[in-house]
């Protein structure tokens, strides 16, 4: 059985914005560390990710920086700004308030009408 889920529209920010709170990473890294955190749920593509990283980056939500990765390769490392923090649990109780109101529907009981 494939466990692997569609990201909803709208969610990949948040998603990028929650692995990169875990610490900077380069965007390789944060492809693996969505999978990882979403126990392979998610499978996050390449050509999704940088456009979203760039538009990350311009609004001021994550800052980029040179650095050598994990195998001794230049690359640009990405992590949250105050912003960002801001933004991220912004996102993190609007999604909270949209997961409780679905259960909330999902859980009715004709008696409850």
């Amino acid at each position: 059985m494939n466990k692997r889920a569609q990201i909803l529209p709208g969610t990949l920010d948040l998603l990028i914005l929650k692995a990169v709170s875990l610490g900077p990473l380069h965007g390789y890294g944060i492809l693996l560390r969505i999978g990882q955190i979403s126990k392979g749920a998610f499978e996050i593509e390449q050509g999704a990710l940088y456009p979203a990283l760039f538009r990350l980056v311009g609004k001021g939500f994550l800052k980029a920086k040179w650095g050598i990765s994990e195998n001794s390769q230049r690359a640009k490392f990405y992590e949250l700004t105050a912003a960002g923090r801001k933004r991220l649990r912004e996102e993190i109780d609007d999604w909270q308030r949209l997961v409780a109101a679905i259960g909330t529907v999902l859980n009715t009981r004709p008696d409850e009408i």
